[in-house]
């Protein structure tokens, strides 16, 4: 059984750990340093409005990301998403995105975003997977335009909820 948890610190190492090459640090963070330190991993933690989570198996750790708060905007973003190399292609990635974008809106956030790397197609798939789109194309022009590179920008789409056959439909 997987759950998403608030992260434990302990195992920063572990995802600083992750990327396998200085390129695949580059597309999980934009980190130019290789291997990225364990104390930067812990540094991202220090911002009131990040939000790190685990998603874990049995204890062990599969995934990382964050949901960053932005209530001036009154949105969120979900960021620095990496799954362990032992777990990739089983889902976690997917799992991992679709339960942060749940935290995201328990936390009263009804758009959330996460940007991209252009050259990230496995991540890009994982994504769209887990239910996010691209947003307008003029909206991502606006957001990149402060960015070192041109990211993909996505939105999470909502699946809309199914009512059960046997329920009563609720008054217009």
């Amino acid at each position: 059984m997987t759950e998403l948890l608030p992260f434990d610190p302990a195992h920063s190492a572990a995802v600083a750990g992750w990327p396998a090459s200085a390129a695949e640090a580059v597309l999980w963070c934009g980190a130019r340093e290789f291997p990225v330190p364990a104390r930067t991993v812990d540094a991202w933690r220090q911002d009131d409005d990040v939000h790190a989570f685990g998603l874990y198996e049995d204890g062990r750790l599969l995934a990382y990301g964050e949901v960053w708060h932005d209530t001036e905007e009154d949105e969120a973003e979900l960021a620095r998403l990496i799954v362990d190399p032992g777990a990739r292609g089983r889902g976690a990635g997917r799992e991992l995105v679709r339960g942060l974008a749940e935290r995201a809106r328990d936390a009263g956030f009804e758009d959330v975003f996460l940007r991209v790397h252009p050259d990230n197609e496995r991540a890009l798939r994982c994504y769209r997977g887990a239910g996010f789109a691209p947003v307008d194309p003029g909206l991502a022009q606006e957001w990149n335009a402060a960015q070192p590179v041109d990211h993909v920008w996505l939105r999470h789409v909502p699946a809309p909820r199914v009512r059960p056959a046997d329920s009563p439909a609720e008054d217009d």
